[in-house]
């Protein structure tokens, strides 16, 4: 791993200020382009990891991914390079603001109308990276960024993918995994996904903006995964009366395990949120019909288990698991 001080330089240009984030993936560094007097951030591939022909294709594909996408809410390219030593680096647009999940964390859950905004910008700014063939697969509070100006910056596309591009598969496992909160049914199940997969994380993190928790509770990620399979989360009109029946009816369909009852685009979900009293609501029918089960009837750990050896088993998923393996976030 590369290690810089305060004062150091980058390249001979990116002067450092602080450390953002530090890990096996690489490190990433709040740092001054001398040249232009900016604040940027600077991202390096761990040395060891960039011999991988995979990790430095992923890597590559990472790079190609900033070079197409170009919006306010994201944290665009400004420069790339290669350092003395052979470390490709990147140098991406530094961006003020909090952390969305220390803001969910201190704030609980947030005021409806502005649930409503960040969520219609968030889909907004999702439709830009969609119509460039660019789907993210790891939207969540921790990769989201409220500024002070009320935007919220969409960072880290370490595991998104190109539409047409071949898969990469990801082999480097850590025993640090996430809790998948905001994974949609199809990534548990294997697949790829789509610009649906986006519009699922949407939903559920508009569900944890109403409601303070995420859509599905469970005591390790395969209870989380197993429920994901088998129900759907509670209305959040039944957590927080007060969300109307136009929004809960938006929610819920952002978040359906069927992708094809799914809002088809963001720019759908959008339209929506911006037009709420337009939506037509549907009132969420019993639990055997939708199939989310009450908090008592979720499905046992050794049922949970099964379903999830049984799906990853016939998918051969493992390299599916190791891409959403919990990565350094290096900050921004």
């Amino acid at each position: 791993m590369l290690q810089y001080e305060v004062g150091q330089l980058i390249d001979g240009r990116y002067e450092v200020l602080g450390t953002l984030g530090q890990g096996g993936m690489g490190a990433s560094f709040r740092a001054r382009d001398r040249s232009t007097g900016r604040e940027v951030v600077v991202k390096i591939p761990s040395i060891a990891l960039i011999g991988d022909p995979g990790t430095y294709s992923r890597y590559q594909r990472e790079l190609e991914i900033a070079r197409r996408l170009a919006h306010p809410r994201l944290q665009n390219l400004v420069a790339s390079g290669q350092l003395p030593g052979g470390a490709p680096y990147m140098v991406l647009e530094y961006h003020q603001g909090r952390s969305f999940r220390e803001v969910l964390s201190e704030r609980g859950p947030l005021p409806i109308d502005e649930c409503v905004s960040l969520a219609a910008q968030l889909a907004e700014t999702m439709e830009h990276v969609h119509e460039n063939g660019v789907v993210h697969r790891d939207l969540k509070p921790e990769n989201l960024l409220l500024a002070p100006s009320g935007d919220l910056v969409v960072l880290d596309f370490g595991i998104a993918f190109l539409q047409g591009a071949r898969r990469l598969t990801f082999h480097r496992l850590t025993s640090s995994v996430g809790t998948p909160d905001y994974m949609a049914p199809e990534q548990v199940s294997g697949e790829r996904g789509d610009a649906r997969t986006d519009v699922y994380a949407i939903g559920a993190i508009l569900y944890e903006m109403l409601t303070g928790r995420p859509p599905f509770q469970g005591d390790n990620a395969l209870a989380v995964m197993g429920q994901r399979l088998t129900s759907d989360p509670r209305p959040p009109r039944e957590l927080r009366p007060e969300v109307s029946p136009q929004l809960d009816t938006v929610v819920r369909r952002a978040l359906r395990r069927d992708r094809a009852e799914r809002y088809g685009s963001a720019a759908a979900l959008r339209e929506d949120l911006l037009h709420l009293d337009a939506v037509e609501p549907d009132e969420p029918g019993p639990a055997t019909h939708l199939g989310y089960a009450p908090r008592g009837d979720l499905p046992r750990p050794r049922t949970i288990a099964l379903i999830l050896v049984v799906v990853f088993g016939a998918l051969g998923a493992v390299g599916v698991l190791a891409e959403l393996v919990h990565r350094a976030q290096g900050g921004q």
